[in-house]
């Protein structure tokens, strides 16, 4: 549960703060600006993740980021135990679906938060399911993976109904993973519920929390366990190992990620055959590259259907995921003698939620024929237009033609991933768009942008506070003036808005 503000009132007066000052070149750092509007903040209510996300900005970087990367806290429960509502209760707003019923959550959902001056991440899961087949079953699966992902897991149990079948066969689960375990007994709201609570001592995890995810009572208790058990820096988040730049090569089964690979290496280090699906377990090879090392790891293609494999290939799958959390920059191999394909996108959506850093390689060049070189173009423009920052170049594999074209893609992925734009040269831009291209009004108000800092790198995220509420369509315009700005080519950014109300004046 977060101690942040919880207003998102969009009917916040507008800012009274003069940010007439403009985006300019001969004054980077706009020392002058910067003061401005962070005195002008004092009038506006701030909760104390604002102040420290202030001094954080201010200082040019987060003690926790220089640290290591947050540890992760997995949720996971059958269906309609409260997962989503137990998550809102930790990010102390309401971020997650919740409705009553089950089944709601389908996918990982991934939250940043804090509790007792400590950040973390926590990840909210579907419903797992003893045997699901179908949409259930792939939902039992990312909640699987999402164990496999986490430092922690929360393991969310109906106090009301007890313990069933099948929260014993997510026990067993859970125990073959040899990790923490938190066990909540949710939807207790009384003395009596914690009674009923205490039933669940059999379940054999320890000590079972009461909690009423609706109410709050008992949740700081139960997030004090989770610090607990939570490790200062994750063991699952990106690392870098012997001071080498980790890369992950990512795409669909037979796509060419192991012959190219060997291409870089100069020698065949990895198994390839034109049969799809002959690496299973990722391999990791530090490999040459114009007299620098890298650390590559070659990855099991992402099949269509996941939730369908079985064994070895289900695994296979789930240690790819795996590799991608680890990896500081991904690079996602298309074949450029098909079209575009559904897994694609799924594979480059998988990648920029992860937040790493991407580039996108055409492989199979060779292989190209006229026709296809004219709708490629096209393609590249509308089918990825999520990904027009990233990086892309054509090799071929099997030919070794433009393969020394990566070195300098990852390097300009890896160095926008590591940018950091000062807080004066941000909030001048902040102000020109204030200026030039105001927010539209909405009911009678105009929300501003009252000041904006950058929070962290890998990927870098910006928190702008502001008088109200901004629509998404309008933080994607923000987005892409902030690239046109300070490039960000090969990184995701992610802009995140906290809506503030002016302090109530005393009489």
């Amino acid at each position: 549960m977060s101690k942040q503000d919880r207003s998102t009132n969009e009917e916040a007066e507008p800012v009274v703060i003069d940010v007439a000052a403009g985006y300019g070149a001969e004054e980077p750092e706009a020392p002058g600006l910067d003061n401005a509007l962070r005195a002008g903040l004092s009038e506006y209510d701030l909760s104390e993740s604002d102040l420290r996300l202030l001094e954080a900005g201010a200082d040019g970087a987060l003690g926790e980021e220089n640290a290591g990367p947050l540890p992760v806290l997995a949720i996971v429960g059958r269906p309609n135990v409260g997962k989503s509502t137990l998550v809102n209760r930790v990010l102390g707003r309401r971020e997650a679906v919740v409705e009553d019923v089950p089944g709601v959550t389908r996918d990982r959902v991934r939250y940043e938060t804090e509790w007792a001056g400590r950040r973390f991440v926590v990840v909210d899961t579907g419903g797992w399911e003893r045997d699901a087949k179908g949409l259930a079953g792939r939902v039992a699966e990312q909640a699987e993976i999402a164990i496999e992902l986490a430092d922690a897991v929360m393991f969310v149990v109906d106090a009301q109904v007890g313990a069933t079948a099948t929260d014993e066969a997510v026990v067993r689960l859970l125990r073959k993973t040899k990790k923490p375990v938190i066990l909540a007994a949710n939807k207790v709201d009384d003395t009596r519920g914690e009674l009923e609570a205490s039933s669940l001592w059999s379940l054999g995890l320890g000590e079972p929390y009461p909690v009423s995810a609706l109410h709050g009572r008992g949740s700081g208790d139960l997030l004090d366990a989770v610090l607990a058990a939570l490790p200062e820096v994750s063991a699952v988040g990106p690392e870098q190992v012997g001071g080498l730049r980790r890369v992950a090569l990512l795409g669909r089964p037979n796509v060419g990620k192991s012959s190219l690979l060997n291409a870089l290496a100069g020698e065949d280090r990895v198994v390839v055959d034109s049969v799809a699906g002959t690496t299973r377990d990722p391999v990791d090879e530090i490999i040459d590259l114009n007299g620098r090392q890298w650390r590559f790891v070659d990855t099991a293609g992402i099949r269509r259907r996941v939730h369908l494999t079985r064994g070895a290939d289900f695994y296979a799958s789930l240690r790819t995921q795996a590799a991608l959390e680890k990896a500081e920059v991904a690079v996602v191999l298309l074949d450029s003698s098909e079209p575009l394909s559904e897994q694609d996108q799924r594979i480059i959506s998988m990648i920029v939620d992860s937040g790493r850093a991407l580039v996108v390689a055409y492989n199979k060049w060779d292989l190209m024929d006229e026709e296809r070189r004219k709708f490629l173009e096209r393609e590249f423009e509308t089918d990825l237009v999520q990904i027009q920052w990233a990086p892309r170049i054509n090799v071929s594999a099997s030919t070794k033609w433009h393969v020394n074209r990566l070195t300098p893609a990852l390097d300009t992925a890896l160095e926008s991933w590591d940018t950091r734009v000062p807080t004066g040269k941000l909030n001048s831009l902040l102000a020109e768009i204030m200026q030039s291209h105001p927010h539209p009004v909405r009911g009678g108000k105009q929300p501003r942008i009252l000041y904006g800092s950058q929070v962290s790198t890998r990927p870098p995220r910006f928190v702008l506070f502001t008088s109200g509420y901004f629509e998404a369509g309008y933080r994607r315009f923000i987005e892409r003036r902030l690239r046109e700005a300070f490039g960000f080519e090969g990184t995701p950014i992610e802009v995140s808005v906290r809506p503030r109300e002016k302090r109530s004046k005393k009489k």
